[in-house]
């Protein structure tokens, strides 16, 4: 699957040999802080725990996977958007209901390119007859959540989400397209 490009924004499949931008963007505390504290990923973290996990569940043919997005009039890499089933590590993955998530360098933030990316991939994968999508974050992520309400989704429901990673308490909200 590729997505089509916006007036801004370019996408292209990441993969392992992707792992020095996915450290490169894991390296501003700003853009960590309310997925770990703020705490700068390790290149030893980005290569042995997050592109496994990537790994596990991309899918190009899908859209699933991590989708590199690139500003086009400059060609700079300035962040990526998730597509994964809902609950993908957790013991209920709900391969129905399209996860959608976004990490951008800080110095792109406010300028509505999360909204445009994450509303280009929810387009391109609704085109396929996906019609559920939901998004997670910490309850004090008001960027996200913004973001989320600007993609139509609304609050579905706080829960303790648990995987072999991540630990926490989050905020889900949903989108049911109609077909």
């Amino acid at each position: 699957m590729e997505f089509a490009d916006t007036e801004r924004l370019s996408f292209s499949f990441i993969t392992a040999q992707d792992a020095g931008f996915l450290w490169e963007l894991d390296q501003d505390k700003a853009v960590m802080r309310y997925l770990n504290g703020g705490r700068k990923s390790t290149r030893h973290e980005i290569e042995t725990v997050f592109v496994p996990r990537l790994q596990a569940y991309a899918n190009k043919a899908l859209g699933w996977g991590l989708w590199k997005v690139t500003e086009i009039s400059s060609g700079e890499a300035i962040g990526w958007v998730l597509v994964r089933p809902y609950g993908f590590f957790t013991s209920n993955p709900d391969p129905d209901n399209l996860e959608l998530g976004w990490r951008f360098k800080q110095a792109w933030w406010g300028k509505g390119i999360a909204t445009e990316a994450a509303t280009a991939i929810r387009d391109g994968l609704a085109l396929t007859g996906t019609s559920s999508f939901s998004a997670i974050a910490n309850p004090d992520n008001a960027g996200s959540i913004a973001v989320m309400k600007k993609l139509g989704m609304a609050f579905s429901h706080t829960q303790f989400y648990e995987d072999s990673v991540f630990s926490e308490n989050v905020v889900v909200y949903t989108q049911h397209l109609r077909r």
